[in-house]
């Protein structure tokens, strides 16, 4: 039985205790908030509505808080109870799960797979949320193509890559409903594709070339940001890593005395542990980095003490008028590395934290070439600081 509970929306943001809230009045129309532990800690909440049917206490499902509003989930409500009263079952196609619902047995199917810490089921729900709305209390088996073309041709030009991860997103929810059963087609598949205008560019990260990089990284100093912020942009100049290895980066994570930076399996791209050589100008951005330590144990945390948001830096250049985006160093560096060095092939590549080699060269390839990235980082970060 539901606890009593007026429910509003700040209630619904911040109620953290497993169980079911309710109303209890008339004018809620058996509305349930329903809060569960979840599986790899915190809480899940969703919506569920008590309705007799037929004569029979029912409890019909209305989807997740993070998709469906307070707002959103009294309004269907209010509209169940009538349908109820008129003689209908708002349970037609019962058993064939909503969008939304669906989203969850994705993600929960999918989570067990994704790195420990990972933030990508939150950016599923949370962009799902944001720009797919409209399909979230759908049944699956009722998405039509152009109901997929509706929540994608908004953003299709405008944000580009969130569109194509937003597709592959819903493309993913379909597979698993056709596997399920629910629905013989696809209507994320190719006949979208042809419905869809041609994006510009491409997927690569925009990048500088390498000679302007420097130049970049003063102009970041010269700016108005946050000092964390400035210092976290130019140790990834330095060291030609990953945005978020550096934004959730740890003082525990850096040996000094023996000039290395070492990720851990679960934060890098591979799932290996990546070992950063710390060149001399790097080393420095460690020093000055130390006046805005904090609890975090982060070396380079927010004004909150958080790790920095992803668009801190996008945000940053793009305000600058850089004409490149963070991720885009890294091609900077590589691109450097082939044209104005003599370095392996190989060497460059595991300096980017890539996976070299096939599966059979790697079984015999044993080392990091820790040694040999030593010099190209520091002639990298000569190159940036001279």
């Amino acid at each position: 039985m539901a606890a009593i509970q007026r429910l509003t929306a700040k209630f619904v943001a911040t109620v953290e205790e497993p169980g079911a809230y309710g109303d209890g009045g008339h004018g809620s129309h058996g509305l349930i908030l329903r809060v569960r532990e979840a599986k790899g800690g915190g809480v899940t909440k969703s919506w569920v509505q008590r309705l007799v049917i037929n004569g029979k206490p029912t409890h019909v499902g209305l989807g997740p808080t993070w998709l469906v509003s307070h707002t959103e989930a009294r309004e269907v409500a209010l509209d169940n109870h009538r349908l109820v009263r008129k003689g209908g079952d708002p349970r037609r196609g019962a058993g064939i799960p909503t969008f939304a619902e669906a989203v969850e047995q994705v993600v929960s199917m999918h989570s067990a797979g994704w790195k420990e810490g990972s933030r990508t089921a939150e950016a599923w729900r949370t962009q799902l949320a944001r720009h797919a709305a409209p399909l979230a209390g759908k049944k699956v088996d009722r998405i039509t193509p152009g109901d997929v073309l509706g929540v994608l041709e908004p953003i299709w030009l405008t944000l580009p890559e969130i569109a194509r991860k937003q597709r592959r997103r819903i493309n993913a929810v379909m597979k698993w409903a056709i596997a399920q059963g629910y629905r013989n087609d696809n209507p994320a598949g190719d006949a979208l594709a042809a419905a869809l205008p041609r994006q510009n560019g491409g997927t690569h990260h925009r990048a500088i070339p390498a000679e302007k990089v420097a130049d970049v990284i003063a102009a970041v100093h010269a700016s108005g940001a946050w000092q964390g912020t400035k210092l976290a942009f130019e140790f990834l100049a330095l060291t030609a890593c990953r945005s978020g290895e550096v934004r959730y980066a740890t003082w525990d994570e850096i040996n000094r005395k023996a000039r290395v930076w070492t990720i851990p399996a679960h934060r890098t791209k591979t799932l290996a542990e990546h070992r950063v050589p710390l060149a001399d100008a790097t080393m420095k951005v460690l020093d000055e980095a130390e006046v805005i330590i904090d609890n975090s144990g982060l070396i380079f945390p927010s004004l909150t003490g958080r790790p920095q948001n992803d668009s801190t830096l996008s945000k940053l250049l793009r305000e600058m008028g850089a004409g490149m985006v963070p991720h885009g160093l890294r091609s900077s560096f590589r691109s450097w590395a082939a044209e104005s060095t003599d370095y392996p092939w190989e060497i460059a590549e595991m300096a980017l934290g890539h996976t070299v080699g096939t599966k059979v060269e790697r079984a015999y390839l044993r080392t990091d070439l820790f040694e040999k990235r030593i010099q190209l980082m520091q002639d990298w970060a000569d190159f940036l600081t001279k």
